[in-house]
């Protein structure tokens, strides 16, 4: 009889487990707008997802920490006039979040750590160039300040949010929709995804096509496509039968797939999220209430199925916490946000350990929230991998950094953002009053100083007495 040889794999045995109902989020009214965007983004100290909204676009920005019913006069962060269609953190400031939205526009917002007591409506800068709805966005992976867009216009425009500007504008290399866009590892790159079925590979600086590979996948359903970190191609689509595909493809060779699996009917399109650090892919579809994981690796078949998390909800949406987010001390290696109708459900993957120690094999050194470059060092053509810190000791987010915006001649052609209040007599002659009061009272808080100054001063010099006498 021959043996069945099992493949070691350390991920064979990742389990997925929802947290208990008290760590939940409820009560948040999450969008009904009908785009193939995670409608959820999650770092280390918060969690936002894009909610319905009355008279524009919105989303919610909650602690991590703020587990349970959400408040329904919770502030929000709303400033578009159209719905919010995606929005990323960025990964080199966790208190800092842009938002794409239906009106053309993207917003940069900088998230206080504490709760503020009013909805947030002004931006610190935003970012004008599409003519027609932004579906996309996403930050660099090593530049400071470098974000990418795209837009139903089927333009791609990479931005300096630094300066407000538009840097780079791909406006002739798709025909049609993009679906999706993804950086490579160091950003020097990346891929796209489009309506005429066609996989892209795109030097952003050189504004030129590297490589592509036509009908990736056969059917008319949206193709989705993720860099690897050792620079190949992970994408899922739909054959023309329909069924749901995922297949592993050499950018220096397109000819044919690495590797090619065919999963099921369903028509819910897969989001894929990818952990370089154990080279794990989770694919979730909007509508399935399931999530697959798989290990791409060198050895053939090279996409080997793991495992799969199931539940009874469908997912609407879902957040991917960046590793140095989660709690090493549980061996947990992913955590989702899984968004239903009303609700935000952590799902918490660990690779089950017998030992408490720190376990080296599960996390390597990651990217940290450093930039390895400068926007201007990027853009004159410099590349850098991502920063990488160890978790050994777990990791403690960094206080709030205010993002400085530097604009270029841009706010001279800009129009006040809302009209001057007119002051009545009344008002002047109110002014006037709480003038004569305030003079008052610093008269009085001056006397109070001048006395505590001499107070102190008699207390010093008793305190200096007694130490001279006990000597």
């Amino acid at each position: 009889m021959s043996r069945r040889v099992v493949r070691q794999s350390k991920f064979r045995h990742i389990f997925g487990q929802p947290v208990k109902a008290d760590q939940m989020y409820e009560d948040i009214r999450v969008s009904k707008v009908t785009w193939d965007s995670s409608f959820c983004a999650v770092n280390p100290k918060f969690l936002a997802i894009i909610v319905e909204s009355s008279g524009g676009g919105a989303f919610m920005v909650l602690s991590l920490a703020k587990t349970g019913r959400v408040d329904k006069n919770h502030p929000s962060v709303s400033g578009h006039t159209g719905p919010v269609l995606d929005i990323d953190w960025c990964p080199h400031n966790d208190n800092v979040i842009a938002s794409a939205s239906d009106d053309t526009t993207i917003m940069v917002w900088q998230i206080p750590d504490y709760t503020p007591v009013r909805s947030i409506t002004e931006p610190i800068v935003t970012l004008e160039g599409h003519s027609k709805r932004v579906g996309i966005i996403k930050w660099h992976p090593s530049a400071r300040n470098v974000l990418l867009s795209a837009g139903s216009d089927n333009a791609i425009i990479i931005w300096n949010v630094g300066t407000g500007e538009a840097l780079i504008n791909l406006d002739e290399l798709h025909i049609d929709l993009i679906y999706s866009i993804c950086w490579n590892y160091n950003g020097s790159l990346i891929t796209t995804t489009c309506k005429d079925k066609k996989v892209r590979v795109i030097d952003p600086r050189k504004q030129e096509v590297v490589a592509e590979k036509s009908g990736a996948h056969e059917g008319a359903r949206p193709i989705k496509s993720i860099f690897m970190a050792d620079g190949k191609i992970f994408t899922t689509g739909f054959s023309k039968m329909s069924e749901r595909q995922l297949a592993l493809w050499d950018p220096n060779n397109f000819d044919e797939p690495i590797a090619l699996q065919e999963m099921d009917t369903s028509n819910g399109v897969l989001l894929p999220f990818y952990d370089p650090d154990s080279s794990v892919v989770y694919l979730c579809g909007k509508g399935d209430s399931s999530i697959r994981y798989f290990e791409i690796t060198n050895e053939a078949p090279y996409v080997h199925y793991l495992s799969t998390y199931s539940s009874k909800e469908p997912q609407r949406g879902m957040g991917f916490m960046p590793k140095r987010g989660l709690d090493v001390s549980k061996c947990e290696i992913a955590r989702f946000f899984k968004l239903h109708e009303r609700k935000c459900e952590p799902i918490v993957m660990t690779v089950p350990r017998k030992s408490d120690l720190f376990q080296d094999d599960l996390y390597p050194d990651t990217p940290g929230p450093e930039p390895a470059l400068e926007a201007e060092e990027w853009f004159s053509g410099q590349d850098a991998d991502p920063i990488l810190v160890s978790l050994r000791d777990g990791y403690t987010p960094i206080k709030n950094r205010e993002l400085k915006v530097n604009k270029k001649n841009i706010l001279d052609n800009k129009p006040p953002s809302a009209p001057r209040r007119s002051y009545s007599s009344c008002d002047a002659g109110f002014s006037r009053v709480t003038l004569e009061d305030l003079l008052e009272e610093i008269k009085s808080l001056r006397a109070t100083v001048e006395s505590q100054e001499k107070r102190i001063s008699d207390l010093e010099n008793l305190l200096l007495e007694i130490s001279n006498g006990t000597d």
